[in-house]
């Protein structure tokens, strides 16, 4: 193996365990709140974290929903994304979005702080290239690209298998590194999820 990306893979496990540190919830509900088009998440607003969310496992997702506060509840949808050899590399986090909306969901994804941001973050359907990503800000866990779902894409997804998730790491620009994201229960948990407010 090439020693840049041995090196590489060490900084992803890291970043993994720093991910892992923090409260699973905790994490993504700073991340995931729904304010799509701002460039900083809101705490003020979305899907409560902690103890304030139920969790139901569908398929390879997490749906995660307000235990408390008005009907409907706001959920999200939560997958850590693992390489072949069990080593957590990204995750994302995708919710509804209310009726007049820009898009009909939103995406959140995480990656390794050590990622080569100019290269964009690729998504592929099912084999079909589908998205290209900007990452817009790093934090402490690891840098954010965000994206909006049309309906027709929205649909793609519930119909599909899964996504080929590919990014570019900082140390081994001439690499790619890719992660599957199972489409498996995406369908089920998507219709079973109430919109994040605006």
């Amino acid at each position: 193996m090439d020693p840049t990306m041995y090196k590489f893979r060490h900084l992803i496990a890291a970043a993994s365990v720093m991910l892992l540190a923090a409260p699973l919830s905790a994490q993504v509900g700073s991340l995931s709140d729904g304010s799509l088009l701002n460039t900083q998440p809101s705490t003020s607003e979305g899907v409560a974290s902690g103890d304030d969310t139920t969790s139901e496992i569908i398929g390879d997702w997490d749906l995660q929903c307000a235990r408390t506060g008005p009907e409907p509840r706001p959920c999200r949808m939560y997958q850590l994304l693992k390489d072949n050899n069990g080593n957590s590399i990204a995750e994302v986090t995708v919710y509804r979005l209310p009726a007049g909306a820009p898009a009909a969901a939103g995406a959140t994804f995480v990656v390794p702080l050590q990622t080569l941001l100019p290269q964009q973050l690729t998504l592929a359907l099912d084999g079909v290239p589908a998205n290209r990503i900007p990452y817009a800000y790093c934090l402490q866990i690891g840098c954010l690209a965000r994206m909006g779902l049309s309906a027709l894409e929205a649909e793609a997804y519930k119909g599909g298998n899964n996504v080929t998730v590919s990014l570019v790491p900082a140390l081994a620009p001439d690499q790619v590194v890719t992660v599957n994201m199972s489409l498996k229960g995406f369908k089920e948990a998507y219709e079973k999820s109430n919109p994040v407010p605006n």
